[in-house]
Order: C-alpha cells, then structure tokens, then sequence
C-alpha cells in the first residue's frame, strides 16, 4: 500500500493576530513539527506535500527542510481547497491513499492515522470525527433560535481525512473544472458522488484556532 499526505499550512492565522500557527512553538517544537510527525511515522507514507503560502514555500524554515527528506513545500492557492489540489498534484502519481489533514491539529496520534489509512486502503473515504456532545442552536441573523438539532445526529469533523487516492484526484479535477471552492475535502468527494463514512476519531485532536486552543494542547502534552 503506497501512500501520500497533504498537509494543508496555508491560512493566514488571522484569529491569532496575524502570527502563522505551524510555526508557533508548542512545548518547544513547532506546532507542525508535531502535527507531521504521526504521519511520518507511517511506513506505508512515501510523500508528504506541505502547502505553504507562497511566500514560505519559496524559503521554508531550515528545520523543516531537514525534518524527512520525504516532506515537499508546494506554493499553495488563494483558497483552502486550491491548495490541497496543488499540493495532490505535487504527489507521485502511483499512490493507493491520499490523506489530508490540517497543519494546525499537533496532537493527531499515530494510532488514529493508521487507522484511517487503514480504513482507505480498504476502499473507504473517512473523515475523522467525534460525537457532538453540547446541545446545537441554529440561529437566525437576527438571534433568533429556529432549531435545535437533534445533537445523536451529529459530529465534529477533524483531520485527518482518508480516500482512495484515484477517487480524491478525480474529485479536484471536477472541482476545478467546475470552479467549485472546496472548504472540506468530503464534502467535495461526496460532492462528485462518492461515499464518506465517519471514522471515531480522539477528543484531544484538537484544533489551534486561538490563544486557549494552545494553552490547551501545551497542557495536554503536559499531562
């Protein structure tokens, strides 16, 4: 089984002021450094393609060039989804599985990552997630509640996310014929027909979004 990861670091980490979150340092590592190594740890994984913004993939950092000779910085797009396209495409073209997962997620285990290359090398497409457990208001513009989902319906979505590798190639190249701006990998296979199935994933693979997100996870590798 021959797999290849997309590693999508291309935002612009606006909610944390501006400052790029794979680089921020989570108990004395860079969060991405923490969020490749599960994946490099995988014996089938050949390639890593690591979407930057332009302007760091023309000069990544001197650590990371050196972290795995396996790990390639592509320029990413103006969208989420360009960038993953790109980064597919910077693959090797004889691949069985093709993960994405989201550079700001530095707790991701190594045990739920081959579980679901596991699960796409079988044929599936996953996407990690857990079981919501708060009660779900949705709301109008003007505040008003008009719905309370039933919350043993849903799930929060991580990464990372795992598909046959044809089938995730062939779901970008609609996409980018169709000029379909893709947020959730997912969704857009599903988009294009597939089938994607939820695959438990862990309550501590959680995301760097702000200040408290890496308070949290500091706390948590801590423990």
């Amino acid at each position: 089984m021959r797999t290849g990861v997309v590693v999508a670091a291309a935002g612009e980490g606006r909610r944390m002021g501006g400052r790029r979150k794979p680089f921020l340092q989570l108990a004395g590592e860079p969060v991405l450094a923490r969020s490749l190594r599960p994946f490099l740890q995988q014996p089938s994984v050949e390639a890593v393609a690591l979407a930057f913004p332009a302007r760091d993939a023309a000069s990544p950092p001197a650590w990371l060039t050196a972290l795995d000779p396996r790990v390639l910085v592509v320029a990413g797009g103006k969208e989420r989804g360009d960038s993953v396209r790109l980064a597919v495409a910077a693959l090797p073209a004889e691949l069985d599985v093709i993960v994405v997962h989201d550079a700001a997620r530095p707790l991701v285990s190594p045990a739920l990552v081959e579980r679901a290359i596991a699960a796409a090398a079988r044929g599936l497409s996953v996407v990690v997630a857990v079981p919501v457990t708060d009660t779900i208001k949705e709301v109008a513009e003007d505040g008003r509640i008009i719905g309370t989902p039933d919350r043993r319906r849903l799930w929060a979505a991580q990464t990372p996310q795992a598909f046959p590798a044809a089938l995730l190639r062939a779901a970008y190249q609609r996409a980018h014929q169709e000029g379909i701006i893709a947020t959730d990998d997912a969704a857009l296979v599903a988009h294009c027909g597939g089938t994607v199935v939820v695959l438990e994933g862990e309550a501590t693979n959680l995301k760097i979004t702000t200040e408290t997100d890496l308070i949290i996870a500091a706390a948590l590798l801590q423990r």
